[in-house]
């Protein structure tokens, strides 16, 4: 007995072009195309006053680590002891230009007004610091630091706003501190994502207008208007039960313009296609949809499943970007399902387009294509040798934390940081902390004698205990706080273990620990559920097992000539002046996951357009070769065209004056570019002139299945 069958080409059925009978919603909306249009109006109202204030409900820091991670527990293991944040908070660089002495009473008034502040419990100044203010005062002796400390239940973002408002227009004096960093990084959003739109929608608007032609121009301008709008409307709601990074708005915006003008691309072509076999009947509406829009609603499918993997990582970051990338993918493929129909039966032969008397035999994409098929095991290794080269640099990727390097140049709370690394070595950054809880003192001295013996501790305050059973220990390691030598620190002092002594260690070192911990533990899972559920859906789209083995070898190969780009350009410090970033050596591992991720389902995307059309002309009873050939020609163009398209829309992360947020923009541009103009182009028709029947290769029991429940366009 058999247990695979090749499936065989469809006899080509004479009614093949005759029209489904259309669903209900479908035959809703074409009869009464101009209240489906007032409907999305009205929604978009809606949306817009509801979900457009999004950004100021978001969280503008965290979630970059676990809230079960050690290095949190020791911190709030500190702030539960003592009713105040374990580190400063807020941070002011004040210049003395004659001197500590000379400058004290001005010192302390800057002093007395930081105190002042509600939600500030302490402040430590040279003018309030017993003995010697060393530490304090910069090396030259121009500049001094005054810390803050924050009450424990205090709203950081809430004491970052009073503070840089009561000290604005104060020229000698610098705002910083964690929780200024928070407000002055989600005002920047706000402004960066000002200035992506002013620069992208001209250039989307111009493309718009060359691929669309005439009054279809319109259409990504409605869908991606509704897309962006409902997807804030959703994503008010989400924040509600789960507190969102503000940073999603990003990716709301960049990806929700994009596959808006994706799929109102791929609309559009397939419905002028129509209109000129059935003229603008309801035949040639029920053909598009049935057809094209079955097509999108998979690619808006793959492009979920993907992003919304990454909701297994707890880290809210990652988190957050998932959720949002998942939404924004449903929304859009929704808005595009609804509004093109209408404006299609609205407009009807208006949207026809003079197509080219050319025979599709002559199509460019035609000839190419066959072109390929007639040496596909050279054009498939040529072409596999160059996206191996583009991903060589990831071989050499270093993962580094997010750290001051991330705030804008131009922003108090950067002056502040670089102040205190250069000229005052250090003082306010996080020191490796250890909150140490035992009921004994002598096993706290026990235990810290044994850290301080360790041979990463440059140097090591004596514990200060804080309540009965709790003490705070502060170490120092060699270099910077969060690099090799401060991690093997953390790992080194977590190594130690004295009875009766429950020690968690703390500060940026350990958090930069604990978040590689993090990710390392729920990546097979994300990876595993990314990769299967990517194959399950192309499965159910196309019935082979072959083909969409093939799609995730190739989408892996996007991802990784994305992350060699990355590391090419960010972590060896290339093009600094043209991005405005400060390279800090390596890339930021959480970034690359969501990065990758996008990349992926973006991948899968447009494997989807293309791997539709190839099915739908087999099915129709076109012959191996000659279905590849068909349908790259038919949809090369459109491919390209919405490739074009999203890299201007998501590239314009690259504008954004945060780099981890810049390297987004620039890694996903480059990989939908690369996956269309080489992949799609060179790589897929290569594969398949290669195998022939056997790309629709499965197993018969899965063949069985598939006949069953596989989604058909009949």
């Amino acid at each position: 007995m058999t247990t695979q069958q090749l499936p065989s080409r469809t006899t080509p059925d004479p009614h093949h072009d005759a029209p489904a009978a259309p669903g209900r919603l479908l035959r809703l909306v074409a009869a009464a195309p101009k209240r489906t249009l007032l409907a999305v109006f009205l929604f978009v109202l809606v949306a817009g006053f509801f979900g457009g204030p999004v950004a100021g409900q978001l969280e503008s820091g965290g979630g970059f680590t676990t809230a079960n991670a050690d290095s949190v527990r020791a911190v709030e293991r500190i702030s539960g002891a003592t009713g105040r944040a374990a580190t400063a908070g807020v941070v002011l660089l004040v210049d003395t230009p004659g001197g500590v002495a000379a400058d004290s009473d001005r010192i302390a008034e800057v002093t007395a007004q930081l105190a002042a502040e509600p939600g500030v419990v302490d402040v430590t100044s040279p003018t309030t610091t017993r003995g010697s203010p060393a530490g304090l005062v910069s090396t030259d002796g121009t500049q001094v630091l005054v810390l803050a400390t924050l009450d424990a239940a205090a709203d950081e973002d809430a004491v970052g706003e009073d503070v840089i408002d009561t000290f604005d227009g104060q020229d000698d004096v610098a705002v910083g501190g964690s929780a200024v960093v928070g407000v002055q990084l989600g005002s920047t959003i706000g402004e960066d994502l000002g200035r992506a739109e002013m620069m992208a929608f001209p250039i989307l608007l111009l493309l718009s207008l060359l691929f669309f032609r005439g009054r279809a121009a319109v259409l990504p301008l409605v869908v991606g208007a509704t897309t962006v709008l409902g997807t804030f409307l959703v994503i008010s709601g989400i924040n509600q039960l789960y507190g969102m990074s503000v940073f999603a708005l990003n990716l709301v915006i960049g990806l929700g313009l994009g596959l808006a003008i994706d799929y109102t691309l791929f609309l559009v072509t397939r419905y002028r296609e129509e209109l000129g076999r059935q003229g603008a009947t309801l035949g040639a509406l029920t053909t598009t949809m049935r057809s094209a829009g079955r097509t999108v609603a998979f690619s808006a499918t793959t492009v979920a499943v993907a992003l919304a993997a990454l909701t297994v990582f707890p880290l809210g970051f990652i988190k957050s970007m998932g959720l949002a990338g998942a939404v924004v993918a449903v929304v859009a493929a929704v808005a595009a399902l609804v509004v093109s129909p209408a404006l299609f039966a609205l407009w009807g032969a208006e949207l026809a387009r003079k197509e080219s008397a050319t025979p599709e035999e002559k199509g460019r994409w035609y000839r190419l294509s066959h072109a390929v098929m007639r040496r596909p095991g050279a054009v498939a290794v040529a072409t596999g040798v160059v996206m191996l080269a583009l991903a060589a640099p990831a071989l050499r990727a270093e993962w580094t934390p997010v750290d001051s390097s991330v705030i804008p140049t131009d922003k108090s709370a950067r002056t502040v940081a670089d102040a205190t690394e250069s000229s005052f070595g250090g003082t306010g950054g996080s020191p490796v902390l250890v909150a140490v809880e035992a009921s004994d003192p002598a096993a706290v001295t026990t235990y810290t004698d044994q850290v301080a013996a360790l041979p990463g501790v440059v140097a090591a305050a004596d514990p200060v205990q804080l309540d009965a059973t709790t003490w705070q220990l502060d170490l120092v390691a060699s270099g910077d706080p969060e690099g090799a030598a401060a991690r093997q620190l953390v790992q080194e002092a977590r190594d130690v273990s004295v009875p009766g002594v429950d020690a968690l260690v703390g500060g940026g070192a350990a958090e930069f620990i604990d978040q590689q911990d993090a990710i390392g533990s729920r990546l097979p899972l994300a990876a595993g559920l990314v990769i299967g559920l990517t194959l399950l859906v192309l499965w159910l789209m196309t019935g082979s097992v072959v083909l969409p083995v093939k799609a995730v070898i190739m989408n892996g190969l996007t991802v990784a000539a994305s992350l060699g780009v990355l590391t090419f350009i960010y972590q060896d410090g290339r093009l600094t002046g043209l991005l405005g970033y400060t390279p800090n050596g390596g890339i930021e591992p959480t970034d690359f996951l969501i990065t990758a991720t996008l990349i992926f389902a973006l991948s899968t995307d447009y494997g989807v357009f293309l791997l539709g059309r190839i099915k739908e002309l087999r099915d129709g009873g076109l012959g191996e070769r000659e279905s590849v050939a068909v349908g790259v020609q038919r949809t090369g163009a459109v491919v390209t065209a919405a490739a074009i398209l999203l890299a201007v829309a998501i590239g314009a992360f690259s504008t954004s004056s945060i780099s981890f947020i810049q390297q987004i923009g620039v890694a996903t541009a480059f990989g939908v570019l690369v996956d269309a103009f080489i992949v799609r182009s060179l790589l897929v028709p290569a594969l398949m002139g290669l195998l022939g029947k056997y790309n629709w290769w499965a197993p018969m029991p899965l063949r069985r299945l598939h006949d069953r429940i596989g989604v058909t366009e009949r």
